[in-house]
């Protein structure tokens, strides 16, 4: 039996993004039924080297198959200007659950790239308006590449508008998608008046007020992912319908996490968990609801399923590089 190891090419081309949204809506159900078991992230925190760890282990049973793994990923903010280096870098264990082999060795940063993408997508389809053509980007990194290439998969994008300081990131993405969509550099109240936002910056002061959302705008609240990070005002937090993936890591580290600690943002104010509005036990969008938050913080077990999708594409089409990982017969 043999390993295979998969770049970040292969990791990329093994992703069939509306196969790993299916996914991804799996294991946000499976989470929501108890055939789930993720672990708290957990940290090694080296302040001595301006970094730290994480761990996130998850298994999952999404009926017709189930997987296991863990991602092991940092964050070392000196290191494009010290070693020339990103500063997340993610690896991903992907293992036989009945045998604990450990199937495949993967990269984790292109991987978590596409499962972010994935969920913000699944949270779309189940809180954005039916027929919304129009969506919004604040942050041009590389996020918001695959937040623009699995929301499309879900609804009718036509028209897009793109908000960053950084004008030749905006530059970037516009060339990049020129040719599918009609795409723009705008204003952030530009972009976030379009049908469907997604906020993907890692700012720690709100940059989106309540004005500058459409009567029925869907935020997807992406780039908060530690203590102290916030991109969208209390404002729109309390009045919106207000989703999340998993309440101790938001209330930890997603978009509510300031409010939710001061004070200013409680449980009455959450209306819920996204896998509970997909498997049926909660609403997503009524008509009667006007601006809808999902706050995403990235959860091991969309990780996990992931990583299942492009196993399962890269044996079919013999990538990657096997290798005798356990010297096992």
């Amino acid at each position: 039996m043999e390993t295979l190891l998969l770049n970040q090419d292969a990791v990329d081309e093994n992703t069939q993004m509306p196969e790993l949204i299916r996914a991804i809506e799996d294991a946000f159900a499976a989470y929501a039924t108890g055939d789930a078991q993720m672990p708290a992230k957990s940290y090694i925190d080296l302040p001595q080297y301006n970094g730290d760890f994480r761990s996130m282990p998850a298994y999952l049973d999404a009926d017709d198959w189930d997987a296991a793994g863990i991602k092991w990923v940092n964050v070392h903010p000196d290191n494009p200007e010290e070693f020339d280096l990103p500063t997340v870098m993610g690896t991903m264990v992907y293992s036989d659950p009945e045998t604990a082999f450990p199937l495949a060795i993967m990269d984790g940063t292109e991987l978590t790239m596409k499962r972010t993408g994935a969920a913000a997508a699944v949270a779309t389809d189940h809180l954005a308006v039916e027929d919304a053509t129009s969506m919004g980007l604040i942050g041009a990194g590389v996020q918001s590449y695959t937040q623009l290439e699995a929301i499309s998969e879900i609804r009718p994008i036509e028209d897009v508008v793109i908000s960053d300081l950084n004008e030749e990131a905006v530059a970037d993405f516009i060339d990049y998608f020129d040719d599918d969509f009609d795409v723009r550099a705008g204003s952030i109240s530009e972009a976030a008046s379009c049908d469907v936002l997604s906020t993907v910056t890692p700012v720690e002061t709100p940059i989106v007020s309540a004005e500058n959302l459409g009567e029925h705008t869907h935020v997807n609240a992406m780039g908060a992912d530690a203590e102290g990070k916030h991109e969208l005002a209390d404002e729109i937090l309390l009045n919106a319908k207000l989703v999340i993936d998993d309440h101790a890591q938001t209330t930890h580290s997603g978009e509510i996490n300031v409010p939710y600690n001061e004070g200013v943002l409680s449980d009455d104010d959450i209306h819920g968990d996204i896998g509970d509005i997909v498997i049926g036990d909660l609403s997503g969008r009524t008509e009667n609801d006007g601006v809808t938050v999902f706050d995403s913080t990235g959860l091991a077990i969309q990780d996990v399923a992931a990583a299942h999708v492009v196993y399962e594409h890269a044996n079919e089409n013999d990538n990657g590089y096997p290798f005798d990982l356990l010297g096992v017969q």
